[in-house]
């Protein structure tokens, strides 16, 4: 399956939760019609990317990175490379790459829809359609801090940095509540 092909399923198989994600999974969708859709740099201004929202065992920490060209807190993420085999690979490998941190996730993913807009700081990239993948690691694994980040650390839930993008804390709380489901019935992403 090729990268836009998974694109394609996880925006037909993304269950709305809310009036902002079928907003969400629409437009995703007009942008990924077919297997074709932009999935690379090169792609054009808007494509998409994969990021990681990273919790611990407990659900009350989350991993995030300080993105210097941003100059925010984020979840860990980037864009898709030749490499990568599918989404929730490509979130992994982010993870890795800007936090040191190597997890894995089982299907179905969880996972939200985001397009958003970003600065001129950015360079020819006018927008990203994020695909945000949650993944529960060891709180006390040991981080690294990549070229790309200033600095990674956990953060409380309820002490998130005032310097967040502007819809990281609707993210991170939609997601949280159905992982909180499922890590209530025992059907959780694996801890490595």
């Amino acid at each position: 399956m090729t990268l836009a092909a998974d694109v394609r399923r996880l925006v037909v198989s993304f269950p709305p939760r809310s009036e902002h994600d079928e907003a969400a999974r629409v437009d995703f969708a007009a942008h990924f019609p077919d297997d074709d859709g932009p999935v690379r740099r090169d792609d054009g201004p808007s494509h998409a990317t994969a990021s990681a929202f990273v919790f611990d065992a407990t659900l009350t920490h989350t991993l995030l990175v300080f993105h210097g060209k941003g100059r925010f807190w984020v979840q860990p993420g980037g864009h898709l490379e030749d490499g990568d085999a599918s989404i929730a690979d490509a979130a992994l490998r982010e993870l890795r790459e800007e936090t040191g941190i190597t997890a894995s996730v089982t299907e179905p993913l969880l996972y939200d829809l985001d397009h958003h807009s970003l600065s001129s700081a950015f360079g020819r990239c006018f927008s990203h359609l994020d695909i945000g993948v949650a993944v529960i690691v060891p709180f006390s694994d040991a981080l690294t801090v990549s070229d790309e980040s200033e600095d990674v650390r956990w953060w409380p839930l309820d002490a998130l940095p005032g310097d967040v993008p502007a819809q990281f804390d609707r993210r991170i709380h939609a997601l949280l509540e159905p992982l909180g489901r499922r890590r209530a019935s025992d059907d959780q992403p694996r801890i490595t």
